[in-house]
């Protein structure tokens, strides 16, 4: 089989996308309230037979429908105008016989109030009631059924009405079929009916495994053939004019009424089958008869027969329908002696055997219109409607055309797959399945991200929108969170993981846990499909709320990929359940009692997916990673704050998660980079380290810190890997030119100035159009993250990886603040770079690193001061003021501190200062940025070295301390500070108590 990108490859070069019929939109005119018009003894005998409703209902189930009607009974016309008053009546069902009621003339009554309402009327079977419906006025009544007690009819009388209901739409605008039925014999169709249905219901049933998962199961039977009755030539010719493209076979009586009259001589069964057949030799067509002799008709057209009193009539109904509507199985025939060759029984088994069918055989098939017919019938209207009128002549060659079969169902199932949560089916998952789930549970809130970017993708026809650039989520598999539960559960680890126990005792109590014996089977599954490494994350409930997004809180692990499939399994098995012990890890209990949740309330869900990027050597990696904001908290020059701001790295994105140095740009203007303003700026302040997945399985043993496995490399280890050259730029010490691009001789900087300045991907125009999409849809502010593989394989598409969507809370911006009558100079903190909005209350407490002792090298000593702190506000239940220099959470300590988020939770505002010889970018597209910025801290950043805002250091020295160690200083203030941000103007001030 040949692999998926190379599919993509060349569907590209036929131009290709096709989608899915929206199943959604068939059946949409339905029956839901039937008004039965009876005497009181058919109302008796109805009770006595069983509940109408109830047959009805039974019936349904029993076939896999939905949507049963509503009876409703009226046994005089007084009762019937009552209700039609009322009720909303779909359809009107009257007996024959209804009391002193002439059924006839109640009918045109009813048609002149009520035009839009179906009449249909049900008689008994004799000699007489066919004489008087020969001399009654029929215009009122739409249809006339023999009546015998069986509910079957009357779903048959319903399936048939709504198919004509719908027929025009659904069939015209969508693609669904139609099977016409030609018959004047109210007793024939009334019984024939009923078997027509059940036959196509049970074949529709079938071709439901198409679909993903249950809800589209059932939107799938939307799309079965409809069946049109005509009783006249007539009326046959006219629904064949109409839906001739559509028509997946035709079922006729021999004799019947042209222009009003019965002709048994001309027989208009056999002219209409000669009319049809002249026009599309490929269309099946069905001739039945009382009379045995006119098969010889039927042999002389070459078309099928039935005999109408025949004992197996019904077995031989379906078998005609099965074998020659497209139903049941596609055999692939030796043209010659008709004998099997192959047989696929969905369309993924077709998919494969048209590669290897001998040319004889798909010469046959294809001339017969077999697959476009055998697709119909299965709903597949999309490629059948594109194969339909094609012929081999169009083709170079056979082989040409064998291709372009194939490509074209890998086009329809990559998109289907694109589209759904597919259920896991360990029979039937393959690299087609880019988003399935295993288990009936909440698949998390990173998971329902996940598919939202699916279903946006899909909808924005984002896929291949950009030229040779693929647009796609990774191919993923979610483990919900009911696993999680049972896993927790079996294992009894609920009593170790609620302790306070160290994270290395909890990590080793599920790692020695057992995984549910049906989930590694099904995990063996997914490993033989996804052939590189995997990045195993976690999807809790509470995770990307809206509210309390608990982005970074728990482990990610990445697994090398391993060619021994017992090795691979092991591997994933470990790692799902190192993400399980994560949650009950200390930062995450902490964290959990910041937001006021329960710990064991908490569900996780585990994302299963391929990493996207290129081996070299023993490093996997992408080309680049990143994360990428709608709104900027600190515009430059032209920016504006709604232009957004994207964080960029050479490798994985662990670097810009942790808050790395990194290359940020506005979408809007990414020609325009503060960082490479000047030559000495982008030397000082571009990537100097990169990180990559340690490829050796060996490698692989969960720790508590997920990243143990990855490389963290210098810059100037990238320069072997041929995706470097892609984005870099090189200094000239001779000259101190930098230019643009890959050079030999020199110094190699990360600026991606190939594909930011030269457009050799479309890196910027592809993230503002995701930003503008991601945050119309959410009505929200948004970040998300992605990764691109730039060097694929040759012939083969560039790959962007959308990997996840999140809102950033955002507070109200009602509040105004008056900074005309605020006086600056009497602040204890001004910043003209404020994050947040409103008023901060009850704050009494400010801390704040001494400069005078700070010292980068010291950064995780003052990291453990902190902490303890911390925990002493905790005990107190206060919150803080915290300044300190750098970046804050930054994982290289000579960026400024390197704190977890649980280790401040009490502060509520957080201020970067610079120093004079310590001047770091503020941080944006960090984990823990983004956790700051959802719980409404405000975030403050004052450089007063370069005249950005105000820093009165000397009024807080002059202050006694309420606390002091070597590094940090807190203050308390008998009176509350008063703290105000401006979200519009991106100011904030601290006053002094004084002040407020």
């Amino acid at each position: 089989m040949l692999n998926l990108l190379g599919d993509q490859a060349y569907l590209n070069s036929y131009q290709l996308d096709i989608y899915d019929t929206s199943f959604d939109k068939l059946m949409q005119k339905r029956i839901y309230k039937v008004l039965l018009i009876c005497s009181s003894y058919d109302a008796f005998l109805l009770e006595e037979d069983g509940r109408i409703d109830e047959q009805i209902f039974n019936e349904y189930v029993s076939l896999n429908l939905r949507y049963p009607p509503v009876f409703l009974q009226a046994h005089s016309a007084r009762e019937v105008l009552r209700i039609l008053q009322e009720e909303h009546i779909d359809l009107i069902i009257s007996m024959l016989n209804v009391g002193e009621m002439d059924t006839f003339n109640l009918a045109k009554m009813l048609k002149q109030r009520y035009p839009s309402i179906p009449i249909v009327v049900l008689t008994p079977f004799s000699r007489e009631v066919s004489l008087r419906l020969q001399n009654e006025d029929l215009s009122a009544i739409d249809y006339v059924f023999c009546w015998l007690g069986n509910a079957d009819l009357l779903l048959a009388i319903i399936k048939l009405i709504e198919d004509k209901m719908n027929a025009e739409h659904d069939i015209l605008e969508i693609g669904v079929q139609t099977i016409i039925l030609v018959e004047d014999s109210v007793r024939y169709y009334s019984s024939f009916l009923p078997n027509l249905y059940k036959i196509i219901f049970r074949q529709a049933r079938m071709f439901m495994t198409e679909a993903l998962n249950e809800h589209h199961r059932m939107l799938r039977m939307r799309g079965r053939p409809k069946i049109l009755l005509a009783t006249t030539y007539d009326e046959a010719i006219e629904l064949y004019s109409k839906y001739k493209n559509n028509v997946l076979g035709v079922i006729s009586d021999i004799s019947y009424k042209v222009n009003n009259k019965r002709d048994h001589v001309a027989k208009a069964g056999l002219q209409l089958c000669r009319h049809i057949k002249a026009d599309d030799q490929n269309i099946p067509f069905l001739l039945q008869s009382s009379e045995l002799s006119n098969k010889i008709y039927a042999d002389e057209l070459c078309v099928g027969f039935l005999h109408k009193y025949s004992k197996t009539f019904s077995l031989d109904l379906r078998d005609y329908i099965v074998n020659n509507f497209g139903f049941g199985d596609f055999v692939f025939r030796d043209p010659d002696t008709l004998a099997e060759i192959a047989r696929a029984s969905d369309l993924r088994q077709l998919q494969k055997l048209i590669l290897t069918i001998p040319d004889r055989s798909l010469v046959y098939h294809s001339s017969r219109n077999d697959i476009s017919k055998w697709l119909n019938a299965r709903a597949i209207f999309s490629i059948a409607q594109l194969f339909k009128p094609m012929r081999l002549k169009d083709f170079r060659s056979i082989d040409d055309a064998r291709n372009f079969i194939y490509y074209a169902i890998s086009a329809y199932r990559l998109s289907k797959g694109r589209s759904i949560i597919a259920k896991f089916d360990r029979e039937t998952f393959d690299e087609y399945k880019f988003f399935s789930r295993i288990g009936d549970g909440s698949i998390g809130g990173k998971a329902r991200g996940l598919a939202f970017v699916n279903q946006v993708i899909r909808n924005y026809n984002l896929f291949n929108k950009f030229e040779n650039t693929i647009i796609t989520i990774p191919r993923t598999v979610v483990l919900s969170t009911d696993i999680f539960d049972e896993f927790m559960e079996s294992n009894n680890l609920y009593s170790i993981a609620l302790q306070d126990l160290d994270d290395e005792v909890i990590l080793e109590a599920f790692l020695k846990a057992k995984l549910p014996e049906r989930i590694k089977i099904d995990l063996r599954k997914v490993i033989s499909v996804f052939q590189r490494p995997l990045a195993v994350r976690s999807s809790s409930k509470l995770e990307d709320s809206h509210y309390q997004p608990f982005a970074g809180i728990y482990s990610t692990y990445m697994v090398p990929h391993s060619d021994n499939p017992d090795q691979m399994l092991q591997h994933l098995a470990k790692a799902v359940k190192a993400v399980y012990a994560s949650v009950f890890y200390k930062a995450s209990k902490a964290y959990m009692n910041a937001t006021q949740n329960v710990i064991d309330e908490e569900k996780m869900g585990v994302i299963i997916q391929e990493i996207c990027g290129n081996q070299y050597g023993n490093m996997y990696l992408p080309t680049l990673s990143g994360v990428a904001r709608s709104i900027n908290f600190y515009p430059i020059g032209s920016e504006k704050t709604e232009d957004g701001i994207v964080s960029v790295g050479f490798g994985l994105g662990k670097l810009i998660v942790d808050g790395g140095v990194a290359l940020r740009f506005s979408p809007k203007y990414p020609k325009k980079i503060l960082q490479l303003s000047s030559v000495e700026m982008a030397l000082r302040q571009t990537q100097k380290n990169f990180y990559a997945l340690n490829v050796d399985p060996n490698s692989f043993e969960p720790k508590v810190d997920d990243s143990s496995n990855l490389l963290n490399l210098d810059i100037r280890e990238a320069s072997s890997i041929p995706d470097f050259r892609l984005i870099t730029s090189t200094y000239d010490m001779h000259s101190g030119v930098l230019r643009d691009g890959y050079y030999d001789e020199g110094l190699k900087l990360v600026t991606f100035a190939p594909i930011l300045k030269h457009d050799t991907f479309p890196l910027a125009k592809i993230l503002s159009e995701l930003l503008e999409i991601g945050e119309r849809e959410m009505n929200n502010h948004i970040e998300i993250e992605f990764a691109a593989n730039l060097n694929p394989p040759s012939g083969m598409p560039r790959l962007f990886n959308f990997l996840q969507i999140r809102p950033i809370v955002d507070s109200d911006q009602t509040e105004l603040v008056e900074w005309n009558e605020m006086d600056i100079n009497k602040a204890i903190l001004y910043s003209k770079s404020a994050l947040g909005h409103g008023k901060v209350k009850d704050i009494y407490d400010f801390v704040y690193i001494k400069p005078e002792s700070f010292n980068p090298a010291m950064t995780k000593e003052i990291a453990h001061e902190l902490d303890e702190l911390n925990k002493r506000f905790i005990d107190l239940q206060r919150n803080y003021v915290l300044v300190g220099p750098g970046r804050w959470g930054s994982s290289d300590p000579w960026l400024g501190v390197p704190i977890k988020w649980s280790q401040i939770s009490q502060a509520r505002v957080i201020v970067e200062a610079g120093l004079e010889n310590f001047r770091v970018d503020p941080s944006q597209g960090t984990h823990f940025f983004q956790n700051l910025t959802s719980f409404r801290v405000a975030y403050l950043t004052v450089n007063p070295y370069l005249h950005d805002g105000s820093y009165d250091i000397q009024f807080l020295n002059s202050i006694p301390a309420w606390f002091e160690t070597k590094y940090i200083r807190c203050i308390r203030f008998e009176q509350p500070l008063v703290i105000q941000v401006d979200a519009k103007t991106n100011q904030g001030v601290i006053l002094k108590p004084e002040n407020g």
